[in-house]
């Protein structure tokens, strides 16, 4: 069964995307504050603006849930 659903326009200011990102992607001063080289994770907004950085995809995911968003993966 395939069932069109409209969502409503309210949430899609509120979805962000979540990716993996190289570290080497990120600026200097960004590298510089990150301890290691494990995994880092960023928190888009529709348009592609970084908002935030996480050290793993769970804590991105409750970052954002945490501020009212609707995180996805992105891959």
């Amino acid at each position: 069964m395939h069932i069109q659903f409209n969502f409503p326009d309210q949430d899609k200011d509120h979805i962000v995307y979540v990716r993996l990102v190289d570290l080497a992607d990120l600026p200097e001063e960004v590298q510089e504050q990150i301890d290691g080289d494990g995994p880092v994770y960023a928190i888009h907004t529709g348009d592609g603006e970084r908002i935030a950085l996480a050290r793993d995809r769970n804590l991105a995911f409750a970052l954002a849930r945490t501020n009212e968003m609707v995180p996805v993966s992105v891959h």
